[in-house]
């Protein structure tokens, strides 16, 4: 039950990658799960760093469960470029521990997950499970209805698509902002799992909402509590 609300969480953290001029973020987040009286808090930000690289942190926690997501990123004429990433969740029973290096230059990407050595060939556009949130999210601010990412996923490139389904007001801790409405496209026959996603639309859409329904019916949903774009506290109407 935990495990499955962490994953809802590491979804914030949720093509050739475009990306508009990123603007640094923070964003803190609450999760209620509706079948129990459990929830939890998350944290994300987007910050500047040295040499042009973009740091982008996610940290979720409940109850004694915890993960952590952290990925460094450089953009080269409108494209995302991964150049770390490392996970680690504890304190479910079986831990999980990811770390990844994207060297441009070899035109590889190599690492460890789950103890397991990783090395497949890196092309244009390749994305991490963190960095493909914010293409994502970008994608949507640039007007598009549909999306596909590729994305490095255990020891494989796999495909995320997603697909736009309108606008829709979201009630935040925040206030009420106005958003677009994501949902991931999955093959029915492989996956039963609904993932939906609003983005703030005044807010350089930032995610403000999250909601997974899991195969066996359960439903999580993840809330914006508070948050700054570009040094500007987020306030709805």
């Amino acid at each position: 039950m935990r495990r499955a609300l962490l994953f809802a969480f590491a979804l914030l953290a949720l093509p050739a990658a475009h990306a508009a001029d990123l603007q640094p973020f923070s964003a803190s987040y609450t999760a209620d799960w509706k079948q129990l009286p459990m929830s939890g808090t998350a944290e994300r930000s987007l910050a500047a760093g040295p040499n042009g690289t973009w740091t982008l942190n996610f940290k979720a926690s409940m109850m004694i469960a915890s993960l952590t997501e952290i990925s460094t990123l450089k953009v080269d004429k409108d494209v995302l470029l991964p150049q770390t990433y490392n996970f680690e969740r504890g304190g479910l029973g079986k831990s999980k521990k990811v770390d990844l290096v994207f060297d441009w230059s070899t035109k590889f990407v190599t690492g460890t997950d789950r103890g397991d050595a990783v090395k497949l060939p890196l092309n244009r556009g390749i994305l991490d499970k963190s960095t493909y949130q914010l293409a994502l999210q970008h994608d949507v601010a640039a007007g598009k209805k549909s999306m596909s990412y590729q994305v490095v996923d255990g020891d494989e490139v796999d495909t995320y698509d997603f697909r736009v389904l309108g606008s829709e007001k979201v009630a935040t801790k925040a206030g009420q902002v106005d958003a677009i409405k994501v949902e991931r496209v999955r093959d029915p026959t492989q996956s039963k799992r609904i993932t939906v996603l609003w983005f703030a639309k005044d807010w350089d859409y930032l995610l403000v909402r999250l909601q997974q329904v899991e195969t066996d019916g359960k439903e999580y949903n993840i809330m914006l509590q508070d948050g700054t774009v570009n040094g500007k506290a987020v306030k709805g109407s």
